[in-house]
């Protein structure tokens, strides 16, 4: 049986050690920043990048991939893969979805041996990485196309992600708070707690200090996990790695993880959050 590849977009912050482990190539999204053009994890890590927000937000900018980034992608792969399985940051949050499928079918068109599948993560950040790594396992168990598809699909109903904002400050730039409302809430100092459903990102609640956050979220979770044998999670944050290490050594105390990383929060969610977001994806195993 053929190799199957997994392909990410740089959103899904799965670390480049994981990505080298099991063979998972990427798709950057593209940084535009006074002119000049970035692509994440590729010419600019998370934290150069969450500079450049700070520096001068009002002229950042990002873009998802083009059909032809993801098309140069699988035409690498064909010289040794079977087939590949495209797992993406939600249709209802940007474009990767569709650039994937023109991707495919311009594939298709030039008649390649190359089979490809596209699945719609309906999440974002680690949340997306965690189906992506369920996938590529999958792969690696010699499990066929559709299986590893089967997999990648099971995973993306019970992952979950949970975000602790640091400020509310910048929340108005995903369009769903006026920025008058954001910099009211800054004055006040409450924190958002953000989660994902339905393939978008919804507020779940405000606390006033980051530690009664990091409880809600470990409740959150164990809410959520009540079932569960054993968990997989990923600890995210933006530019605050030490809480990130503290928020991971609580997690590891009180769940059963068999997977449990810790990565940079993609610096292009990071836009509406700003530093110092902790975030948790996690799914649990009955």
């Amino acid at each position: 049986m053929g190799k199957i590849v997994i392909v990410v977009d740089s959103i899904a912050c799965v670390p480049k050690e994981e990505m080298e482990r099991h063979g998972i190539k990427m798709v950057p999204v593209n940084i535009f920043f006074n002119g000049k053009v970035y692509r994440d994890q590729v010419d600019i890590t998370a934290e150069q990048a969450y500079e450049l927000l700070e520096k001068a937000p009002d002229f950042w900018r990002s873009s998802s991939a083009s059909p032809e980034e993801y098309l140069k992608v699988f035409q690498e792969v064909s010289s040794y893969a079977e087939g590949v399985v495209v797992i993406t940051l939600s249709s209802k949050l940007s474009m990767f979805y569709s650039s994937a499928l023109v991707a495919k079918g311009i594939l298709a068109d030039k008649k390649s041996g190359l089979r490809v599948e596209v699945v719609d993560s309906r999440t974002a950040a680690a949340a997306e990485g965690l189906v992506a790594l369920a996938a590529a396992r999958a792969a690696e168990a010699g499990k066929s196309l559709d299986e590893v598809v089967e997999v990648a699909e099971r995973v993306r109903q019970k992952v979950r992600f949970i975000g602790l904002l640091e400020t509310i400050r910048y929340v108005y730039r995903t369009g769903r708070i006026p920025k008058v409302a954001s910099e009211l809430g800054s004055v006040l100092s409450v924190k958002p707690i953000l989660t994902s459903a339905d393939g978008t990102i919804h507020f779940a609640g405000m606390v006033r200090s980051k530690q009664s956050g990091v409880e809600r979220m470990l409740k959150m979770m164990k809410d959520a996990l009540r079932s569960s044998k054993a968990v997989h999670a990923a600890v995210m944050h933006a530019a605050c790695p030490d809480e990130a290490e503290k928020f991971k050594e609580r997690i590891a105390s009180e769940f059963n993880c068999t997977e449990l990383y810790m990565t940079d929060f993609s610096p292009v969610m990071g836009y509406a959050t700003g530093r110092g977001t902790l975030a948790v994806a996690f799914y649990g195993e009955d």
